[in-house]
């Protein structure tokens, strides 16, 4: 059995050290995202700042949340593009970000009417407390569903 050998071989290479001004790099912080299952200390809705874990926050915002589409949303428009009776759910998710401010909204739903409406309201929600890792402002996403009930 003959056996391949393959050799090195070393080029010859003309070096030749310059010397280079220092250049100051700015660092650039980029907006982390956080996700709640991972978050240290989750974003937290006013009224809710006396909750102890991130959980009871979470629960409380949720409720807090809810309540305030409960408030806002237009349950008529539902009717009023003409939709079928039944039950109607719009999917949005949304960010809180390092200033507490909500941004990103995206929502999903069975018509574009009630997307607009949904995220007209989340639009609407009060500035909150940021979400903390490793004791810095981060970004955390958020979703919650806006379930209601078409009557005939």
């Amino acid at each position: 059995m003959e056996e391949t050998v393959i050799e090195s071989t070393e080029t010859e290479m003309d070096t030749e050290i310059v010397e280079v001004e220092e250049v100051e790099v700015e660092e650039v912080e980029e907006d982390i995202e956080v996700p709640f299952h991972v978050i240290e200390n989750v974003a937290v809705f006013p009224g809710c700042e006396r909750k102890k874990g991130n959980a009871a926050k979470k629960d409380c915002m949720n409720e807090k949340v809810n309540k305030f589409i409960g408030k806002k949303f237009n349950t008529d428009l539902a009717s009023d593009l003409g939709l079928p009776p039944g039950r109607k759910r719009i999917f949005v998710q949304f960010k809180v970000d390092k200033n507490g401010n909500v941004t990103n909204i995206v929502a999903r739903g069975p018509h574009p009417g009630l997307e607009k409406e949904a995220k007209r309201v989340i639009g609407q929600l009060p500035k909150m407390k940021p979400g903390k890792q490793r004791g810095k402002a981060v970004v955390m996403p958020f979703s919650i569903p806006i379930v209601f009930q078409v009557q005939d």
